[in-house]
C-alpha cells in the first residue's frame, strides 16, 4: 500500500494484432522486460500490467494485452479480456506492424475507441525495416483518424516521440472529482469513523478510509480518526462541530445515532459512488428493491477479490437486507474482481460496492451498461442507509442525490 493504487493510476492500453510488436512496446517504454516476446504469434495469452511515474503526467499503468485478432475458442476468451481492458483505458496505443500494414482488424478497433471516446495513438512499429514516406504516413493517418508515431521497439527509435505524445494526448490536468470535494473548505475538520473489526486488514486501514484522508489533507483540512464506539466522546472533545462525519456504512446506525443532527454525515462508500459512478444513478436504483418479485435475479458485485468471512456482506449481510425488504424467494448471484457480465439483462437489480478498486471509466462503463439494459443498479453504501432508515440523512450533503431521492418518494 506504499504505492498508488491502480484505481488511481492513468490507465494507457497496448493493443494491436498478434505479433505486432505490442510486448516489445511495453518493455521499450518501460526499460524493463516486463512482457515475454516471441516470433510465435499470440505469446501474451493475459494481460500484464506495469505501473510506474510518467511525468508530467504522475503514476501511470501499462496494460500489455493478447491480439485482437486472436484465434479458436481459447482466443475468444483471450479477445474478451482485451476489450474488458479497453473498459478501464484513459488512452489506447494500437501497434500495428509496418509490414502488414493497417488491416480490417485494426480499422474496426479504431472505431469502437470512438464510439467510447477513448483517446487514441497508432504505433507504427519496426519502422527500422522501412519508414514510409510523408505520402504513406499522411494516407495512414486519415484512415485510422488518430495521431501516428513510428517507432522500432527493437533500436528505440521513436519510443522518446512516443512519450512525448502520449502526454500530449493524455489529458493529465482534467482530473476527475476529489472525494470530498463541496463538503469541507480548507481549515475545516472531518470525522472519519473506521470500525476495526475482524474484517479489517491488520495493521493498515482499507483503501476508501485511506483514499479519504489523503484527500482532507490535499484540500487543506484536517481529519480525525476514530472507532464507532469513540464518536460521542470524540465530538465532546472538539471545540467546535466538524464540518462532516464520515463513516463506514456497516456503521451507519450507531454513527448517525451518536452524531448531532445538524452535522453532516455520510459513508465512505457514497463518497466512491459520487466519484467514480454516478450517485443519483445509485439513489434511483435503490428503490425498485421495493417492488422485487419471487424468482427476480439481483446481481452483487465486488470490484476485488477477498477471503469471505463468517458474516460477508456481500455474500450474506446484503441478501439478508433485501429479504428482509422484498421476501426470501429472491435469487442472488455475484460477480467479482474485473469480471462483469457483458449481459446483465437477466437481473432487475445490480447492487455494486464502492469500487474503490476499479477506475472511473469502468465505473461509469458498468452504470451505463446498467442503464442501457434497462437495469436499476444502486450501491452498498446506498442500500445500508436505506434499509437502517437514514438515507435522506446521508444524502443531505449531495444535491442532485437528494433531488434523485425526493422524485423517487424515498424521502
Amino acid at each position: 500500500m506504499n504505492s498508488t493504487p491502480m484505481a488511481n493510476r492513468f490507465t494507457i492500453g497496448i493493443f494491436g494484432r498478434r505479433n505486432a510488436g505490442k510486448s516489445s512496446l511495453i518493455n521499450a517504454l518501460t526499460e524493463q522486460n516486463i512482457a515475454v516476446t516471441s516470433e510465435v504469434a499470440g505469446t501474451t495469452t493475459d494481460p500484464v500490467y506495469k505501473a510506474m511515474e510518467l511525468l508530467p503526467i504522475g503514476p501511470v499503468v501499462f496494460i500489455d494485452t493478447a491480439g485482437i485478432d486472436d484465434i479458436g475458442e481459447l482466443g475468444k476468451l483471450r479477445i474478451e479480456k482485451t476489450y474488458e481492458v479497453l473498459r478501464k483505458c484513459d488512452l489506447a496505443l494500437v501497434v500495428i506492424d509496418v509490414g502488414t500494414g493497417v488491416t480490417q482488424w485494426e480499422k474496426e478497433f479504431a472505431e469502437q475507441l470512438i464510439k467510447r471516446k477513448i483517446p487514441c495513438i497508432s504505433v507504427l512499429n519496426q519502422c527500422d525495416k522501412h519508414m514510409p514516406d510523408a505520402d504513406e504516413l499522411e494516407k495512414l493517418k486519415q484512415e485510422l483518424k488518430t495521431p501516428l508515431v513510428c517507432i522500432s521497439c527493437r533500436s528505440g527509435m521513436g519510443v522518446d516521440e512516443l512519450k512525448k505524445q502520449i502526454i500530449a494526448c493524455s489529458n493529465y490536468e482534467d482530473k476527475e472529482p476529489s472525494l470530498i470535494e463541496g463538503l469541507i473548505r480548507p481549515g475545516d475538520l472531518a470525522v472519519l469513523v473506521t470500525p476495526i473489526d475482524k474484517s479489517a486488514p491488520k495493521g493498515r486501514l482499507i483503501l476508501p478510509q485511506q483514499q479519504t484522508i489523503r484527500d482532507i489533507i490535499d484540500n487543506d483540512a484536517m481529519a480525525v480518526i476514530t472507532k464507532e464506539n469513540q464518536l460521542k466522546d470524540t465530538l465532546k472533545y472538539l471545540s467546535q462541530p466538524p464540518a462532516i462525519v464520515i463513516t463506514d456504512s456497516q456503521a451507519f446506525s450507531k454513527v448517525s445515532e451518536d452524531t448531532p443532527p445538524e452535522i453532516p454525515l455520510t459513508s465512505f462508500s457514497i463518497l466512491f459512488a459520487r466519484k467514480k459512478a454516478d450517485l443519483a444513478e445509485m439513489v434511483r436504483g435503490v428503490k425498485r428493491i421495493e417492488r422485487l418479485s419471487p424468482g427476480d435475479k439481483v446481481l452483487i458485485v465486488e470490484g476485488c477479490t477477498h477471503h469471505r468471512q463468517e458474516d460477508d456482506i456481500g455474500r450474506v449481510k446484503i441478501p439478508r437486507w433485501i429479504r428482509q425488504i422484498a421476501g426470501d424467494d429472491i435469487i442472488f448471484q455475484w460477480a467479482s474482481g474485473a469480471y462483469y457480465p457483458k449481459d446483465i439483462s437477466e437481473y432487475v437489480v445490480i447492487v455494486h460496492c464502492g469500487g474503490c478498486m476499479l477506475n472511473r471509466r469502468e465505473m461509469q462503463y458498468r452504470v451505463e451498461t446498467a442503464r442501457q439494459q434497462g437495469v436499476y443498479i444502486t450501491n452498498y453504501g446506498v442500500l445500508i442507509a436505506y434499509v437502517t432508515g437514514i438515507l435522506p440523512r446521508a444524502l443531505k450533503p449531495f444535491l442532485d442525490a437528494s433531488i434523485a431521492l425526493e422524485q423517487n418518494g424515498l424521502m
